[in-house]
């Protein structure tokens, strides 16, 4: 069994990975490299879904944790944790939409909402791991 404490850690390297998978699939896309694309936007789907499990087991079993940072930093972790948590709500069926139209071969339908769904994903996934950075190793608790 992993031990709770790990889970934010593997959360972040989860997130970071559906990071880095969803800018090297969007370079292959530009590069007409299909297959490659793919396989890469497939996997950050997986890698998504993974996050998404082990962070809603996490927070199941271990609550909120509380922000120990004060002043201005504060005021910033707020700020990026609102929109993350507002982008992280509406990027779950963005990202099945966009998913569904590929594997439909509904090419165009797809590049138009990719062009949404791409960016927001992103953001949530990099956000998601300064939100971690911020909690649990500049701010830690005491």
């Amino acid at each position: 069994m992993i031990p709770l404490e790990w889970f934010p850690t593997i959360n972040a390297g989860l997130n970071g990975a559906a990071a880095a998978l969803l800018a090297t699939g969007y370079a292959a896309i530009r590069r007409r490299r299909i297959a490659v694309h793919r396989r890469l936007m497939l996997t950050a789907v997986a890698t998504s879904a993974l996050f998404l499990v082990s962070y809603l087991y996490y927070h199941a079993q271990a609550g909120t944790t509380r922000f120990a940072g004060q002043g201005w930093i504060r005021t910033l972790y707020f700020a990026v944790l609102a929109t993350h948590t507002a982008l992280a709500a509406v990027i779950l069926p963005l990202a099945v939409t966009t998913l569904s139209r590929a594997l439909r071969g509904r090419f165009l339908e797809h590049r138009r909402i990719a062009r949404v769904t791409l960016p927001v994903w992103i953001y949530v996934s990099v956000t998601g791991v300064v939100v971690y950075l911020m909690l649990y190793h500049i701010y830690p608790s005491r």
